[in-house]
C-alpha cells in the first residue's frame, strides 16, 4: 500500500469541495456524491448527533442533519484556515440558510447559528475524519434553558 502526500493546498481542495457538496444538496461539483469523498473507514462528528464510522453510518448522520435544512450556503472568502504538521487542517467560518424551524445567517443575532469549526484529516486525497463544531440549533429556539438569551 503507498501513501500519497498532499500538500496543505490539496487538502484544502478537498475540503472546500465537501463544503460546497453541501451547499448543492450533497452533490460534488463532478456530480457525485459527497460520500464519494471519504475514506471506508472515515469518522464523522455532529453535535448533538455523535460520531458516525464509516460511509454508511455517515451518510445516515448526513441524511439525519439533512432532512432537517432546506438551504445551506458557506461563506468562503470568510474562511480562516489553520494548517498543522500533517494530514490536519482546520477551517473556521460562517454560513447561512434555512433549517425547518427558520432561517439563519451567522451574526443575526450574534449568539446565534451560523459560526462554525471543522477539524479535518485528509489523506490520500479523501477525508479520513472531519469534527464539526457548531450549534445545532439553527433557527435558535433553544432559548428558554440560558437565562441571558431568554432574558433579550
Amino acid at each position: 500500500m503507498t501513501m500519497q502526500t498532499m500538500t496543505d493546498e490539496q487538502r484544502k481542495s478537498v475540503a472546500i469541495e465537501y463544503l460546497k457538496a453541501f451547499d448543492n444538496g450533497g452533490v460534488t461539483s463532478t456530480g457525485g456524491s459527497i460520500l464519494d469523498l471519504f475514506a471506508e473507514d472515515a469518522q464523522v462528528f455532529f453535535p448533538k448527533w455523535g460520531v458516525a464510522n464509516g460511509k454508511e453510518q455517515i451518510g445516515k448522520l448526513f441524511g439525519d442533519v439533512g432532512g432537517t435544512l432546506k438551504s445551506i450556503v458557506h461563506h468562503y472568502a470568510h474562511f480562516n484556515w489553520i494548517f498543522s504538521s500533517g494530514d490536519v487542517i482546520v477551517c473556521e467560518g460562517t454560513s447561512h440558510g434555512e433549517h425547518r424551524d427558520g432561517p439563519w445567517r451567522a451574526g443575526v443575532p450574534a449568539w446565534g447559528a451560523g459560526n462554525w469549526c471543522d477539524v479535518f484529516e485528509i489523506r490520500d486525497w479523501k477525508i479520513q475524519r472531519v469534527y464539526i463544531y457548531l450549534d445545532p440549533d439553527y433557527a435558535g429556539k433553544d432559548t428558554a434553558r440560558y437565562p441571558w438569551l431568554s432574558a433579550k
